[in-house]
């Protein structure tokens, strides 16, 4: 069984891969935490919360490694060689994503880098999107009775408009979690009323989850594109979930007083 040390205990070239959550520094874990106060250099994704940056210490170097879908990049290739040079230096690099290290956070290719140059890491897991944005409208993504599975699937990949299985997604009582799906909702609308999905399906559209500019959009499969237009920031669509009533009310008052 492979054991990989613990960031305090790690002797040479190191770098921890550490979840930021969806925003908040509510949502950051202690081990999270705990990495950042032992950094030497952070080098951190687009979508980690301004409140989580604030707690990587003053002499730390930090470096912004961010990625937008169909906009700005920076190469991966680019991103390996910092993780590698910066901890071939000696330094103990901690390698910043938001929400969870997992999930389309490109982790494999760069502990892939890593292990081609003989550097050990440690992956510090955090919250994904998906929990706390079901969270914030008082959903749970499983049930019983309704949907056995959770399928956390993207809006698109590398070659566009990422293809899914859109009969299983369309099925009565699915429930997904779409991630990056903003710019492809129209094309993720389409096909799901194509393979037999009901108009009316439920759709929440979370937009800048955690954060203290959080958005609940609440619709239907019928009008999930054109709700999609009216996103600014990053958002995660829970198919097949709607606000509870309470969670919906609570909402609509903060935005009648802020």
């Amino acid at each position: 069984m492979l054991t990989l040390p613990h960031p305090s205990a790690a002797r040479g070239p190191f770098v921890t891969f550490v979840g930021a959550g969806p925003g908040a520094a509510q949502h950051l874990t202690l081990g999270a935490y705990q990495a950042l106060q032992a950094a030497d250099v952070v080098l951190y994704d687009r979508l980690v919360g301004p409140e989580v940056l604030a707690l990587i210490p003053a002499h730390v170097v930090r470096k912004d490694m961010g990625k937008e879908g169909f906009g700005a990049q920076t190469a991966q290739a680019d991103i390996n060689a910092a993780l590698t040079a910066h901890a071939s230096a000696g330094a103990h690099v901690v390698r910043l994503k938001g929400g969870d290290t997992g999930i389309f956070g490109r982790l494999d290719e760069e502990i892939a880098a890593l292990e081609a140059a003989g550097i050990a890491y440690a992956i510090q897991p955090g919250l994904t999107a998906a929990s706390v944005a079901a969270a914030a409208i008082g959903q749970s993504l499983t049930q019983r009775g309704r949907n056995a599975a959770l399928r956390i699937v993207t809006g698109h990949d590398m070659a566009g408009f990422a293809a899914q299985d859109w009969r299983g997604l369309a099925g009565r009582g699915e429930v997904a979690a779409i991630y990056m799906g903003k710019k492809s909702a129209r094309f993720i609308q389409g096909r799901l009323l194509m393979h037999g999905a009901g108009a009316d399906t439920p759709v929440t559209l979370v937009e800048n989850v955690s954060r203290t500019d959080q958005r609940v959009i609440a619709c239907t499969l019928a009008n999930f594109a054109a709700s999609a237009e009216a996103l600014a920031g990053p958002a995660v669509i829970l198919l097949g979930l709607s606000p509870r009533a309470a969670t919906q009310h609570m909402s609509q008052l903060q935005e009648a007083q802020a």
